[in-house]
């Protein structure tokens, strides 16, 4: 089997409770599994001896000049990522995004992206005492106050122990419902908190159901609104039939999984319009339909108006 490849880079004041947070669920899944799963190794831009918030040092092994092949380069920053200038990275990172790489930021990290220019028209979240340095920087992102968000090619993270979720949605959208709920009972982390919300609990008030195949399902879908995963790929991650699934879905939720798929994406397509600046070919492309007259369809079915007039 070939490892998850991640890249991490932390910088220099990083959070260590954020970076153990999302190296240590890796370690557990590859000891579980009794397979090396992921491989994570640790990068620097400008200096090699990199320190944490608390001055416990991590072991940087390659410049980023030196990364080849990867699945995943992660920037873990804290202290004042906003004041960090390094030109050669930045046009590593525009380069990297150019090829379709995954890009993601944890704590301060998304601000880093941020300023290289690769989170244009890309939902994200940040540490709240840094979104307003975002705010600031760029109208042209979608900063959500999440967890985490999964945006196509990006992935951000608040910090603080919000990284274990975001890592656990990984493994799960990899390996499955049940191997992540093992890798994450492991740390006693009895609930995996869905990117949208501080606890499953309130995403099972907000859709009136505790079926936890419905409830993860859901958490598949929230992280996964771009890039649409089918009925049997779903089903597949939580270990049950499509034929399954379907009717939990209409059983507690009243609708198919896939219609009730589709009306999240509409309803976060509503908020990307009301209250940003993309247009609604970039909203469609975002939220992951084939087209706009498909989008603007859908839209005017559920809502009854087209998506320009949510604007008015």
């Amino acid at each position: 089997m070939i490892p998850f490849k991640i890249f991490i880079m932390p910088l220099e004041g990083f959070a260590l409770m954020s970076y153990a947070s999302f190296v240590e669920p890796l370690r557990a899944a590859n000891l579980l599994s009794k397979k090396n799963l992921y491989e994570v190794v640790n990068v620097y831009s400008q200096n090699k001896n990199i320190k944490s918030s608390v001055g416990i040092p991590v072991d940087c092994k390659l410049h980023f000049t030196e990364i080849k092949e990867f699945d995943l380069f992660l920037i873990i920053a804290g202290g004042s990522p906003e004041n960090f200038v390094d030109k050669k990275l930045f046009g590593w990172i525009s380069k990297q995004a150019q090829h379709g790489k995954n890009l993601g930021g944890v704590s301060g990290g998304p601000l880093v992206l941020v300023k290289a220019g690769v989170m244009a028209n890309k939902r994200m979240t940040i540490h709240w005492e840094h979104a307003e340095s975002v705010s600031a920087l760029t109208e042209s992102v979608l900063l959500e106050r999440s967890l985490y968000v999964i945006d196509r090619e990006r992935m951000t993270c608040a910090g603080g122990t919000a990284p274990m979720d975001m890592v656990l949605a990984l493994i799960k959208m990899q390996h499955g419902q049940i191997f992540a709920r093992y890798v994450s009972d492991w740390f006693l982390h009895t609930e995996i908190r869905p990117s949208e919300g501080p606890q499953r609990g309130g995403l099972s008030e907000r859709f009136g159901t505790n079926n936890s195949h419905v409830l993860g399902a859901i958490e598949l879908m929230q992280n996964h609104l771009s890039d649409t995963l089918t009925l049997m790929q779903l089903a597949s991650l939580l270990n049950i039939s499509a034929r399954q699934l379907n009717r939990m879905f209409i059983k507690s939720i009243k609708k198919t999984t896939m219609s009730f798929y589709r009306e999240l994406k509409l309803e976060k397509s509503k908020l990307l319009l009301k209250n940003g600046s993309m247009s609604i070919s970039e909203v469609s492309e975002a939220m992951g339909f084939s087209n706009p007259s498909h989008f603007s369809n859908s839209f005017k079915k559920l809502y009854g108006y087209s998506p320009k007039l949510s604007r008015m």
